[in-house]
């Protein structure tokens, strides 16, 4: 007798790598189940994807909503009517038993197709707020998973199938979080880590540098630093840390942030869920700055989650000054215990097994399809 086929899960990622990450993990906890994975993506992530664990990977037509302009919105619709019309007619050929979004417009025609065609549904959230695709999913669909507790306590309906899984790590996380927080010793060396998100932040380029110059000299002979900085910006950080005679490697990218985050005494960042996720998996005390004029606030939310629990100080931009984050360093490299408390908080928030906690509640939701 021949055995029956193994079920197909189709996961919708698109957009960025915070979006990808987490799809990745869940394709390979879901491999390890005996669940085939194809992934359905926008053209802009289908050049990235050459080493996700898919079985197949299919292009849908897509765009993001950006402003309000009548062409562009025009121009959006378009596309995303393309692809919802792709998409319904893909899942005739696929039959996957699960379609699984993780958050962006170009997970839109595909969620919404398999919705209209009976197929069970999943949309995981990775901020502490519900991003804009995600909203106008939610109520279409079978269940919702969420990187942070509460994010949907104030919409019951919402809630009543939402589930806490955590947000899904990269084996690299996963590593670098094996590794305890040790205390900098009273005189020892401090390492310092800064990054703004995957191309770098011209603020961290601007204020920290300047932050440095300020602190006690004794504090500064202390420092090992690595900065991430834009192209643009990487002569006038690294001259600037030459001029003050700090130890700093500054490069536009690091492929190793995970290690990195790990080997840490410190860490200031911006707040995107992928870094909070990896920040409380690995457990290190850091000092956010959420990017501003968001629509959602996204990055403001993860932060705060961090902050409440004692991982993390949050710092509005405007408030991220070389003087106030000067004084912030000054305070931590004096207070080793804090560091070691913040650090403790910080990983009481994570969630190593997310993946394998994800990958359990698309199982459930498979099992919802109607016969």
């Amino acid at each position: 007798m021949n055995e029956a086929p193994a079920p197909v899960a189709l996961l919708a990622a698109g957009g960025t790598g915070g979006h990808l990450f987490p799809a990745e993990a869940l394709a390979l906890a879901l491999a390890a189940r005996g669940i085939k994975v194809e992934l359905a993506t926008d053209a802009r992530v289908a050049q990235y994807t050459s080493k996700f664990p898919a079985e197949k990977i299919h292009v849908i037509p897509s765009e993001t909503v950006r402003g309000n302009n009548p062409l562009s919105l025009a121009r959006t619709g378009a596309l995303l009517g393309f692809g919802f019309v792709k998409a319904f007619l893909m899942m005739r050929v696929i039959n996957p038993a699960v379609v699984v979004g993780f958050g962006g417009y170009p997970t839109v025609p595909p969620l919404l197709a398999a919705a209209l065609r009976g197929i069970p549904t999943l949309i995981h959230e990775q901020n502490a707020v519900l991003g804009r695709a995600n909203r106008l999913l939610a109520p279409r669909m079978s269940a919702i998973a969420t990187n942070f507790a509460g994010v949907l306590d104030g919409e019951p309906e919402l809630a009543a199938k939402s589930t806490r899984t955590g947000n899904p790590l990269r084996p690299a996380v996963l590593a670098a979080a094996s590794s305890p927080y040790v205390a900098p010793e009273q005189d020892g060396l401090l390492r310092f880590l800064v990054f703004g998100g995957s191309q770098g932040a011209r603020i961290m380029s601007d204020v920290v540098p300047a932050a440095i110059e300020k602190l006690d000299l004794g504090l500064r002979s202390r420092l090992l630093l690595a900065q991430q900085a834009r192209q643009e910006d990487l002569g006038r950080v690294r001259e600037a840390y030459n001029r003050l005679r700090i130890a700093a490697e500054v490069a536009p990218f690091f492929a190793d942030l995970p290690a990195r985050i790990a080997a840490a005494h410190l860490v200031v960042s911006r707040s995107g869920a992928g870094t909070v996720a990896e920040l409380a998996a690995i457990g290190r005390p850091a000092i956010l700055v959420p990017l501003p004029h968001a629509l959602d606030q996204d990055q403001f939310a993860n932060a705060g989650v961090l902050e409440r629990a004692g991982g993390a100080i949050r710092l509005r931009q405007e408030d991220f000054t070389p003087e106030r984050l000067a004084a912030e360093v000054t305070a931590l490299a004096g207070a080793p215990q804090k560091l070691v408390a913040m650090a403790a908080a910080a990983r009481s928030q994570g969630a190593i097994d997310a993946a394998d906690r994800l990958a359990d509640l698309v199982i459930r939701t498979m099992g919802t399809r109607a016969s």
